[in-house]
């Protein structure tokens, strides 16, 4: 009777919330949906991809085509170093990109598509009809393509719901029933892999060209397809202000991104714990080379192993929520150390079939941890991409990837270990050729039980390096829950005053802001409470329910209390920054810069670099304000080379309502395109022939003004970008200047918004 109430509760509340989200949230249930049935589709691209793409001991490329390890790492050598001006490219793409689907969702198409084309041409390439020097060129470009359109797909699909809730606490419930449902997406395939093997070529091997050639293509293009409903059903929510208008050129967000230092922790995290992965080939090795189960029994392996991803899913909401972010990843990092361990006798032992069944074990507690792990990563990628925002006024999400060619410089630098732990444990020709085989493919070796002993033992020490490694860079992340809630909140009263300074402001957009600041007038000035769990502990002690239950509410209350006195300490802050000593001596300076004009702003006496990193830094005031000084003459310097550089006879201003006409052309030319292909279809349908052609050349035209507006968009970008670093201490004045005029508006638009909500309440009164 209790489930049948759940289940009627269920339903009505995705009744209620299919169409406008829930009290406080941002994404409705429609999208949610979307978005989890989406990401099954997607995730199908996103398991494949990377069992084609190259890389030191991957199976197909390796196994299934035969190109030895250090072929294999030449080809992927190359590939990498076309992905630095690619990744560059996509970076400079996202950040600019300007459409009415978003900043992410048009990519889940236009990159999706080529992506599976890319994985079918990839399989069915008659690799045993050309010579070795054709397949290795065909392989590295293939992989060039790859490196550009999957990873854009990827990055699109795994960073659209950073945009889609600026809410931390929604985007880890959301992650979590995406995950849920996306993942089902890998367990079908690794579940029908070696069932469709065995089917297919009548031996228990996954490493049959045939295939590759009948699954690879359904899962492209299947998965590309499931894809389209987050294309069609989502809906990107960005805070920030209706007139701001981003025109990021690449060196910009390139040294704005360098600045955050929670994007360096998550990084280096990554970087320095590459070798944790080493050892998750060795399940797929024990079935394939040694013939310790059979494939029905393989299936079942991989189902389970896949499965154990599913708990961390649904739990990790509650976790983020009772433990943080930070808390939970430390000790996920520290048990995947204590897992690996348990390995290291496993593989040794390979006479026997129960040692897959142990190795099955450890792998789930391993995948239990690592997806709790991935999904806390996420999370935070987001939160860190929110506060990206607020230290500098701008949303460069793309821009991370550029900067993240760091960790690829790393990677090159390290990528030669696993290949040479490979050689040095004797996957080698030379070892291959002294068991008796031709050497053609050296991973023979692995059907020799010292050897595979020996490599595997390997390979799972380097993974235990590898997650000591990965764990390090955590201890020093601090961004929690409730700051972050507090930046996304500041974000949204800097959008209310940047709108009300370009009179755009309504009053029905307004209610969230004025709650956050009406909040934060309430609680900013109050003390926190002393918060533990004594009066839990001592209400367990009478053994009275109620108590206990009263006890926990109070403790509950208090937490909330304190997170909205955190929440409305910083948004006062933000209210109040310029009565601070350091807001005044910004604006002072801000004053002299506009007095001294657009040509005369250099000759404003600054500290020196050298001077501002002389200053004292003893209080968090003194950092703040050493920080600005700091900022301010790197911001001099750089306009200095700039004026030399592209204005030695004056500063030309730039106009930058061209913005504004480009803009409103693009928006009317994409909806031309769109009309127009709905009238084509039509036309199709009634098969006017006359008509069919006409929309075609009209759509021909459309397309090519379209790539026309693009190409005058960057222009215009590319000037506007040099005029701003040649500008960039003078306009920031003009900013802070109109920042402060508006902030001194406070109460001007919280009387606009109580006559609004008064009228509104009178208008929908009963009447009677």
């Amino acid at each position: 009777m209790k489930l049948i109430e759940q289940v009627k509760h269920f339903l009505t509340t995705a009744a209620t919330y299919w169409k406008k989200p829930p009290e406080g949230r941002y994404m409705t249930y429609k999208e949610i949906l979307s978005l989890a049935v989406g990401g099954f589709g997607a995730k199908f691209l996103i398991w494949a991809g990377p069992q084609l793409m190259i890389s030191v001991g991957n199976a197909f490329i390796c196994n299934t085509v035969g190109i030895g390890p250090m072929p294999v790492y030449v080809i992927w050598l190359l590939s990498i170093l076309s992905s630095f001006p690619l990744t560059a490219l996509r970076a400079r793409m996202i950040d600019n990109t300007r459409s009415m689907k978003g900043k992410y969702r048009p990519y889940i198409f236009s990159m999706g598509l080529p992506t599976a084309l890319l994985g079918v041409l990839y399989v069915w390439f008659p690799y045993e009809k050309v010579g070795t020097l054709t397949t290795y060129v065909f392989v590295l470009l293939i992989n060039i393509a790859l490196q550009f359109f999957y990873n854009f797909f990827n990055d699109a699909y795994t960073s659209l719901v950073n945009v889609l809730s600026p809410n931390t606490i929604e985007r880890s419930d959301v992650i979590s029933v995406k995950s849920v449902v996306e993942n089902l997406a890998p367990s079908i395939c690794s579940f029908v892999m070696p069932l469709a093997a065995r089917a297919i070529t009548g031996e228990n091997t996954l490493y049959d060209m045939r295939v590759y050639r009948v699954l690879f293509p359904l899962f492209f293009i299947a998965g590309f397809t499931i894809s389209m409903l987050i294309y069609v059903n989502t809906e990107e929510k960005i805070v920030q202000a209706k007139t701001h208008v981003i025109q990021v050129k690449f060196i910009d967000a390139f040294k704005a991104v360098a600045k955050n230092k929670y994007f360096w922790v998550i990084s280096l995290a990554g970087w320095i714990g590459f070798l944790e992965g080493a050892s998750g080939s060795l399940i797929g090795w024990m079935y394939n080379y040694q013939q310790v189960c059979t494939a029905t029994q393989y299936s079942i392996i991989t189902l389970i192993t896949g499965n154990a991803s599913f708990w961390p899913m649904l739990l990790a909401p509650y976790f983020i929520r009772k433990y943080g972010k930070k808390r939970i990843l430390l000790t996920t990092n520290l048990l995947n150390v204590l897992f690996f361990s348990f390995m290291a006798p496993v593989v040794r032992q390979t006479g026997a079939s129960w040692i897959i069944w142990a190795l099955t074990i450890c792998i789930c507690a391993n995948n239990f941890i690592t997806t709790l792990s991935n999904l806390l990563v996420t999370g935070i990628n987001a939160d860190v991409r929110d506060y990206q925002q607020y230290i500098t006024g701008e949303r460069i999400d793309g821009m991370f990837s550029a900067v993240g060619l760091i960790g690829t410089v790393i990677s090159l630098a390290t990528s030669f270990v696993l290949p040479t732990l490979y050689d040095r444990a004797g996957l080698n020709e030379t070892v291959a050729l002294s068991l008796g085989y031709d050497g053609s493919n050296v991973y023979d070796v692995l059907y020799d039980p010292g050897y595979f002993a020996q490599i595997s033992t390997v390979l799972v020490a380097a993974s235990i390096i590898g997650a000591i490694m990965n764990v390090i860079p955590y201890f020093f992340y601090d961004l929690t829950e409730t700051r972050q809630k507090a930046i996304v909140a500041v974000l949204k009263i800097r959008a209310l005053f940047e709108d009300y300074g370009n009179h755009v402001l309504r009053e029905d957009k307004m209610a969230e802001a004025v709650e956050i600041i009406r909040e934060a007038q309430a609680y900013a000035h109050r003390e926190p409470s002393p918060v533990s769990k004594d009066g839990i502990r001592a209400a367990r002690k009478t053994h009275d329910k109620e108590q206990v239950k009263a006890a926990r509410k109070a403790h509950r209350k208090a937490m909330e209390e304190n997170e909205k006195i955190e929440i409305a300490r910083l948004v006062d802050l933000e209210l109040h920054r310029f009565d601070t000593p350091e807001g005044k001596a910004e604006l002072e300076n801000a004053r002299r810069m506009i007095a001294a004009g657009l040509d005369g702003f250099l000759q404003v006496s600054i500290p020196t670099k050298a001077q501002a990193k002389a200053m004292p830094k003893s209080t968090q005031q003194e950092k703040d304000r050493r920080r600005d000084a700091l900022i301010l003459a790197e911001k001099m310097k750089s306009a200095r080379k700039a004026i030399q550089k592209y204005f030695p006879n004056g500063i030309e201003v730039f106009d930058s309502s061209i913005f504004d006409t480009l803009f409103e052309a693009e928006d009317q030319n994409e909806l031309a395109i769109h009309d127009a292909i709905l009238e084509l279809k039509g036309a199709r349908e009634q098969k006017n022939t006359a008509e069919i052609e006409r929309l075609k050349a009209q759509l021909k035209q459309l397309h090519a003004e379209k790539v026309q507006l693009r190409r005058s968009i960057q222009e215009a970008t590319d000037r506007h970008s040099i005029y701003y670093r040649a500008a960039q201490p003078y306009l920031d004045a003009q900013k802070l200047l109109t920042q402060q005029e508006n902030y001194t508006h406070l109460d001007e638009i919280l009387a606009r918004y109580e006559t609004y909500a008064a009228s509104k309440a009178v208008s929908s009164a009963p009447q009677v």
